[in-house]
C-alpha cells in the first residue's frame, strides 16, 4: 500500500494580523511534511487577490500550494487568467470548484457546474495541473438523489479530475459506502477524506448544517452537554476525531486533508494522537 499523503487548508486572511498568524501555523503545520497547503477561494471568488497572495506567500517559503478556484459567477477569460498566472508561478496542483454564488451576484457566469470547470482546465493547460475535485461522502446539500450525486461526481472525474478531497464527515461508514458505490462506477481515482477539528460546538453546528455533513446525534448530544468548557470540547473532539482517522487510514484511505481554520495545535494535536 502506498504511504498516505497529507496536506491542509487554509482560508485567505482579510487582515494583517491575520497574514501574520497564518504564516505562523503555516511554520508549525510545515514540520509535518504535508503534500501541499491548499487555500479556498470565496464565493464568486470574492477572495481572489487575497487566495492568490496567500499562494505565493506559501510557494516562497518552499512549499507545494495548491489554489481552489471556483467557477460560479466567473468567466472563462478571468479562469484563463488565473490559470496563467499559476501556471506562470509553478504551481502544479489546482483545486477546482463549483462554489456558490455570492448573495447580491446575479449572475451564473458562463460556467455552471464543476466538470465543465476541469474540462477548460484541461484544455487550456493540458496535463499541467494535478486537478482536485471535491466529492460528499453524505451526498451534496442541493443534489436531487444519491444516484444523481454520484453521477454528478462521475462528470468531474471523466472531465480529468486527478483525485478528490470530500467534504468532512464524522461518519467512517459514510465514506466507505460511499467509496464502494464509485469504485462500482468504474470511478478509480484517490478520494482522500477531508477532516474537521472539532474546536467551537456553535461554529461546527453551523458550518455541518450549511454544507449537509451530519453531526451524529450522540455526538451532538454530547457536544451540546459541555456548554461553554471549551477544553472539555476539544478533549472530546481530539478524541472522536483520533478515532476517525485511525479508521479512515486502517481503512485504505489515501491521505487525509486537514480543515484548520487557520490554526495549527487543533491538527497537531490530532496528529500527535495518531503517532504519524
Amino acid at each position: 500500500m502506498n504511504k498516505p499523503l497529507f496536506s491542509f487548508e487554509f482560508f485567505p486572511p482579510q487582515t494583517a494580523e491575520g497574514v501574520e498568524k497564518l504564516a505562523a501555523t503555516r511554520k508549525q503545520l510545515a514540520l509535518l511534511k504535508p503534500e501541499f497547503f491548499s487555500v479556498t477561494f470565496g464565493a464568486g471568488g470574492s477572495t481572489q487577490d487575497r487566495t492568490l497572495q496567500t499562494i505565493r506567500e506559501i510557494k516562497a517559503e518552499g512549499h507545494n500550494a495548491a489554489p481552489h478556484l471556483s467557477c460560479i459567477g466567473s468567466t472563462r477569460e478571468n479562469i484563463g487568467t488565473l490559470l496563467h498566472a499559476y501556471k506562470n508561478m509553478g504551481i502544479k496542483r489546482i483545486v477546482a470548484l463549483r462554489g456558490d454564488l455570492p448573495s447580491g451576484m446575479g449572475s451564473i457566469g458562463e460556467f455552471q457546474y464543476a466538470n465543465e470547470l476541469v474540462s477548460f482546465i484541461r484544455a487550456q493547460t493540458g496535463d499541467h495541473f494535478h486537478i482536485e475535485v471535491a466529492a460528499y461522502p453524505e451526498y451534496h446539500p442541493q443534489s436531487k438523489s444519491p444516484r444523481d450525486d454520484l453521477l454528478n461526481f462521475k462528470r468531474k472525474i471523466d472531465a480529468g479530475a486527478d483525485s478528490a478531497i470530500t467534504q468532512y464527515f464524522f461518519n467512517a461508514d459514510s465514506y466507505f459506502y460511499f467509496i464502494d458505490e464509485c469504485r462500482k462506477q468504474g470511478i478509480t481515482v484517490p478520494i482522500v477524506p477531508g477532516i474537521m477539528p472539532i474546536v467551537k460546538f456553535a461554529q461546527l453546528a453551523r458550518f455541518s448544517d450549511a454544507c449537509g455533513a451530519e453531526i451524529p446525534r450522540w455526538m451532538r448530544r454530547k457536544l451540546e452537554g459541555y456548554g461553554d468548557d471549551s477544553a472539555a470540547i476539544m478533549a472530546f473532539g481530539l478524541e472522536v476525531m483520533a478515532q476517525l482517522c485511525e479508521r479512515l487510514l486502517a481503512g485504505g484511505a489515501p491521505g487525509l486533508h486537514f480543515y484548520t481554520l487557520n490554526q495549527a495545535a487543533p491538527t497537531l494535536a490530532i496528529w500527535q494522537r495518531l503517532g504519524i
